[in-house]
């Protein structure tokens, strides 16, 4: 692995400027990264002072001559900074034969991004994989799933013991295996991606501001007959919702209108207005009845405030494919 083209690391941050130094330094340790690997942190116009912090903290450690920076003039989202992030290493070092994606608030464990970069090289068919993604005490957490369906609408919102057995070939999160498996999509925390997918369909679609772009890139993958492989010896931390917001322990916090919008510009782009609105009824009857069974069992409900009414007004919207969302979406998270 001696080959200065052989992986380029992109990092985005948008006001976490104390998170993607971590996730940098996590990098940075004795034999983490093939020979001639680029790191570039991408500042999303984050307005915090982010952009004069990392930069300056990169020369500070002796980054530079392995870490680049790049600050955007406007927060374009997670596949907008990312794919500007591709493109900037790219024209400064030439394409690599690997991209990897690295949330800002990850921390890679040793030997987790060489593992992914030799599974690759091993496995040519494979055009996309993931990490096991943990908590810091090493607890695992869900990053392999199924593509989102009807039947799999149904089961996340329902969530009952005989009919999610039932139901589980379609389950959305599927279990976790103890080796190297086939997935339908990995998260985009920590993703590699054989350069060739991205000659073949593309790189990440702007239209999604943040939430499912990582979805959208691993189903035009296998539909263009690449296969998406879960890497569980890749171990690398995710501070759930650190970067975000969302997910992370405690309350839940509302869901913002980007998230039903990249679900809504995902189902009718790769499926079109009929599926969609027939997925949009199947979440609602599966949550409807899934707060019943709650209520009725006494059971605490752990779903993020007004989820249900924001879920029916964006999914009346209709939006489409357009990506015309994606600048309110902008204005919005800043």
């Amino acid at each position: 692995m001696r080959r200065a083209d052989l992986l380029h690391i992109v990092i985005v941050n948008y006001r976490t400027a104390e998170l993607a130094l971590d996730s940098v330094a996590s990098l940075m340790q004795p034999n983490m990264l093939p020979e001639g690997t680029r790191v570039v942190v991408v500042d999303g116009a984050s307005g915090d002072g982010s952009a004069v912090k990392l930069p300056a903290a990169i020369v500070s450690n002796g980054w530079q001559e392995r870490v680049d920076f790049l600050a955007l003039g406007v927060n374009g989202g997670f596949s907008y900074g990312n794919n500007r992030g591709i493109e900037f290493l790219a024209e400064r070092y030439g394409k690599p034969k690997y991209v990897h994606l690295l949330n800002p608030d990850t921390i890679a464990r040793a030997g987790s991004i060489t593992s992914l970069v030799e599974f690759m090289e091993r496995h040519p068919r494979c055009g996309i994989a993931g990490s096991q993604l943990e908590d810091p005490d090493g607890t695992r957490q869900a990053c392999v799933f199924r593509f989102p369906s009807v039947i799999g609408e149904f089961e996340t919102g329902i969530q009952f013991g005989l009919l999610t057995k039932l139901l589980g070939r379609w389950a959305g999160v599927p279990k976790l295996a103890e080796a190297p498996a086939l997935a339908d999509w990995v998260c985009g925390a920590s993703m590699i991606i054989r350069d060739r997918v991205i000659d073949d369909v593309g790189s990440l679609d702007e239209g999604y501001f943040l939430y499912h772009e990582e979805v959208d890139l691993c189903l035009r993958a296998t539909r263009a007959g690449w296969e998406c492989w879960y890497m569980p010896e890749s171990r690398v931390v995710h501070l759930v919702g650190q970067a975000t917001g969302l997910g992370a322990p405690g309350r839940p916090k509302r869901l913002p209108a980007y998230w039903f919008e990249s679900r809504q510009r995902y189902y009718i782009k790769n499926h079109g207005s009929f599926y969609t609105a027939i997925a949009n009824c199947s979440w609602v009857a599966g949550h409807v009845l899934g707060r019943v069974r709650r209520a009725v069992k006494r059971e605490p409900n752990f779903d993020p405030p007004y989820l249900l009414r924001d879920f029916v007004k964006h999914a009346l919207r209709g939006i489409g494919p357009s990506g015309a969302f994606r600048r309110s979406a902008t204005v919005n998270a800043q």
